[in-house]
């Protein structure tokens, strides 16, 4: 049986750091003067990349940490810590700005469904990271399934925003999307110690 709590959590991680809201304005610069299908097919096309990249890092990556000798405490010290800085980016709004200079360095004419927005913008360091913990405090099959289900809903939710994302952006502005950013950068923030508390546990330096 799989805990509500696990879900929570594991909704809660990936919804924060793929940040389908915060993707919105960036949907938004990079599709230019596009028609609704073409914004459709390239949010389509991005989310199955994304989700490529993330199925495949959260089936084969503590396999592949364990082949070079990475033990799954560690990997959870260090994704903890990589998931705090980008909470620290959320608060102090680097990440956006970060992101906004990716989407500016991209000509208008390029497609821009696998690079930026499949990669780094949806399945970036971070969303990877938290697969691999996730999928890592698992337990058992079921667990691994609902991790993907639950990464699924999160890319899922990001498409959808994408289909919306005119009238969303002007709904929110930008003053509402970085009221939301902070605060799931606070969210982030905690469940990234949990993390790094949850590494050191397992690793027995508590005892």
């Amino acid at each position: 049986m799989i805990e509500m709590g696990f879900l929570a959590t594991a909704f809660a991680t990936l919804f924060v750091v793929v940040d389908p809201l915060g993707l919105v304005p960036l949907f938004i610069a990079l599709t230019p003067g596009m028609t609704r299908e073409q914004r459709r097919a390239i949010g389509l096309r991005a989310c199955f990349v994304a989700v490529g990249i993330l199925t495949t890092f959260g089936l084969l990556g503590e396999a592949v940490l364990g082949f070079i000798g990475i033990s799954m405490p560690a990997f959870r010290i260090a994704g903890g810590i990589l998931l705090f800085l980008t909470a620290l980016d959320m608060l102090f709004e680097r990440r956006t700005q970060r992101r906004e200079g990716q989407t500016a360095a991209e000509p208008h004419d390029h497609d821009p469904s696998v690079f930026p927005l499949a990669i780094p913008l949806i399945a970036g360091p971070g969303a990877i990271a938290s697969m691999i913990l996730l999928v890592g405090a698992a337990d058992g099959w079921q667990g691994v399934l609902a991790v993907h289900l639950v990464m699924l809903v999160t890319v899922a939710s990001a498409f959808v925003l994408f289909l919306v994302a005119g009238p969303l952006e002007r709904l929110l502005g930008r003053t509402g999307t970085l009221v939301i950013t902070r605060l799931l950068g606070m969210l982030l923030a905690a469940l990234s110690v949990q993390f790094v508390i949850d590494g050191i546990r397992g690793s027995g330096l508590l005892g």
